[in-house]
């Protein structure tokens, strides 16, 4: 069952009355990172919080910055991100994740645009970290993104089924990239990033099995050589050093480690 409870201290008519722009945040227990994440996120003129299947403390440090709070258990990304969007009363919606940080020159570009642009929704540009190093080049292949459609009006960005990277559904109005990045702190080490790719390649295997159709292991197999090109020569992963190494083995194992785990794997 989903939940919205509203801010104790905030009459929704009032919510409705004067809500240009919302900020939506999803989170599964994501009490180390939240509270940063919430405090860059105070320009909004409401915040949402999507709780799915929170033990730990992301409802307290929610509400403490009086966020309308979404709580349930979504087995899909797509189901949880959607239903967080229709939550929102802004006409205009932010979406970032917990472990994103908004620059104060980013939310002021948000504010100008979001009040201004004739178009549906617009990319924000992603500055990516591993820990505290900024590695600029090299992320793709279902593996990282150097930007995402992170501004967007309301029905304009509708997010598909799949349990990772679900597919997008746009409105055919897409404006400029914004010019400020967003900070995007994406792994904490490269144990982490490792842990990462054993989790995407889970869920991915899940949808390749429920989809009927896992594909071929020559094609996966191929894959490896052409996405490490991808992210490490075409991205120019090759100027990160060790991180563009590994970031391109990661992408390139990607859809041979989702094949195998998807007719292998019995779970």
């Amino acid at each position: 069952m989903r939940i919205l409870v509203e801010p104790a201290t905030t009459a929704p008519q009032a919510i409705n009355a004067g809500t240009a722009l919302s900020a939506l945040v999803v989170v599964h227990n994501e009490e180390a990172q939240l509270g940063d994440c919430l405090a860059r996120l105070t320009f909004a003129d409401e915040i949402v919080v999507v709780l799915d299947r929170c033990t730990d403390r992301s409802r307290d440090i929610a509400q403490g910055f009086g966020a309308t709070l979404v709580e349930g258990g979504w087995e899909r990304e797509g189901d949880r991100r959607n239903n967080g969007i229709a939550h929102c009363r802004g006409p205009w919606i932010l979406e970032v994740d917990a472990d994103e940080r908004v620059s104060a020159e980013l939310a002021t570009e948000i504010r100008s645009v979001s009040a201004t642009s004739s178009f549906d929704w617009h990319r924000i540009p992603v500055d990516n970290y591993v820990g505290d190093h900024l590695v600029r080049f090299g992320w793709g292949a279902s593996f990282g993104k150097g930007s995402y459609v992170g501004l967007f009006r309301k029905g304009t960005k509708i997010w598909g089924q799949d349990r990772v990277h679900p597919k997008l559904q746009l409105s055919a109005n897409g404006g400029p990239v914004l010019t400020n990045r967003l900070d995007h702190y994406v792994d904490r080490d490269l144990t982490d990033m490792i842990n990462r790719l054993n989790r995407y390649t889970s869920a991915r295997a899940a949808d390749l099995r429920d989809s009927g159709d896992i594909g071929r292991f020559s094609t996966n197999v191929r894959r490896i050589f052409t996405r490490f090109y991808k992210c490490y020569v075409s991205r120019k992963g090759y100027r990160e050093g060790g991180y563009g190494f590994i970031i391109a083995l990661c992408a390139s194992l990607y859809p041979i480690l989702s094949y195998l785990k998807a007719r292998l794997d019995t779970k």
